[in-house]
């Protein structure tokens, strides 16, 4: 049975995050950004990042922080422009960072299927506009599809509710999001908790993400933002 690893801090859990690797980040917005592992990041030093995430950052603070930092050098996300992504905004009409838009479903499924073991897929969004350039186009019943590949982080930071011991996870209400599928497509993932508590205190039909996913948990204390309009 896999065992994940308890560490004391969210330091000791980003140990090791190397130059140039893509790290996938789970969040919403604010709901589930695991802010104390992108902390973290930024102080262990980690640059040249690919960062996979549904959004590319919030205000000043989590992953808007990090690429402020300048350790970013891409982003595949759904959402990089919204009222309070600022630094991205900034940094992208200025040349410094790339952008890959990738639409939310597509997100979510090409991380899915990489998790699964999935070579490819052909999905119909994105037919007809930019997105497709230099995608296989198909037809199936009539209809056009793209075929897709699967996304794969070299490490996963995502944020849960609860972990016990052997690092099964449950997740708090929209703070779920893109955290189960980001756990089983990245080599590495590393994951802060409210609390961590006994094995068996958990509910075996509440967790979300089995052990087996999970390589590093942290507990933290549990902090929330909220961003006060745009700039």
């Amino acid at each position: 049975m896999s065992r994940a690893e308890i560490v004391d801090s969210a330091d000791a859990a980003v140990a090791g995050i190397e130059d140039g690797s893509t790290v996938l980040v789970g969040g919403f917005g604010m709901a589930g950004m695991p802010f104390d592992l992108i902390d973290a990041l930024i102080r262990q030093g980690a640059k040249d990042l690919t960062i996979v995430s549904n959004n590319a950052g919030n205000g000043d603070v989590g992953l808007a922080a990090l690429l402020a930092a300048g350790r970013v050098r891409k982003v595949l996300c759904s959402f990089p422009r919204q009222a309070d992504s600022w630094v991205f905004d900034g940094l992208y009409r200025e040349g410094k960072i790339e952008l890959e838009v990738v639409p939310q479903g597509n997100l979510a499924e090409r991380m899915r299927a990489a998790g699964a073991g999935i070579g490819a897929f052909y999905c119909p969004t994105a037919v007809g506009t930019p997105l497709a350039e230099g995608k296989e186009e198909r037809e199936i019943d009539g209809r056009k599809y793209l075929l897709e590949y699967p996304i794969r982080g070299d490490y996963a930071l995502i944020g849960a509710h609860l972990a016990d011991a052997l690092g099964n996870l449950v997740y708090r209400k929209t703070a779920r999001n893109f955290g189960p599928v980001m756990a089983t497509a990245a080599t590495t993932t590393i994951v802060q908790v409210d609390e961590v508590v006994e094995p068996g205190r958990l509910d075996p039909e509440a967790v979300v993400t089995p052990s087996i996913y999970v390589d590093r948990v942290v507990q933290v204390r549990a902090r929330h933002y909220t961003v006060q309009g745009a700039r």
